[in-house]
């Protein structure tokens, strides 16, 4: 597919996720302070949805597909921009994408953006703030993967055209 696509889809990917009513509507659950963060929090927690119950929507196992993919950015490292090749030796040492299977590496994660970010903000208990609505978050990832996957066919079909 080759580096230069898979970043070009992964930003669309970003895009539509970020501009979906779906996850919109979903933002708008959480209380304030999360509110302001709900994007963030959103995206993380659907990383987790997905991991966990990755074998419903592929049927190669998580554990290989998280060796692959990091296998397959190192050997691309050279072409990666500077922060994503950095990025993928944390990945390596986190365990990632597999690791967010288990709501400890969520908390983590969130945390660890919430350190970078330059203004105080609650990521760090982030978690609080999804419990009382893992149901419904999960109906709306569940609604909108599909949607999702259709998408990044598409999406990545058109990219393959120009390139």
């Amino acid at each position: 597919m080759g580096v230069r696509v898979g970043i070009r889809l992964h930003r669309a990917i970003d895009v539509y996720t970020d501009t979906h009513a779906i996850t919109q509507a979903a933002r708008a659950q959480f209380p304030a302070p999360y509110r302001r963060y709900a994007g963030i929090i959103l995206d993380v927690w659907f990383d987790h949805l997905l991991a966990r119950d990755f074998a419903r929507w592929s049927a190669v196992p998580l554990a290989s597909y998280s060796t692959q993919l990091i296998e397959i950015l190192e050997a691309h490292a050279g072409e990666l921009p500077t922060a994503l090749a950095g990025y993928v030796r944390y990945m390596r040492r986190h365990g990632l994408p597999a690791a967010y299977a288990h709501k400890d590496a969520i908390a983590a994660a969130l945390a660890g953006i919430g350190m970078r970010l330059s203004r105080a903000n609650p990521l760090d208990s982030a978690l609080n703030a999804i419990a009382p609505l893992e149901a419904s978050l999960q109906r709306s990832f569940d609604e909108f993967f599909p949607e999702l996957q259709e998408f990044a066919k598409i999406r990545l079909s058109q990219l393959l055209q120009v390139t």
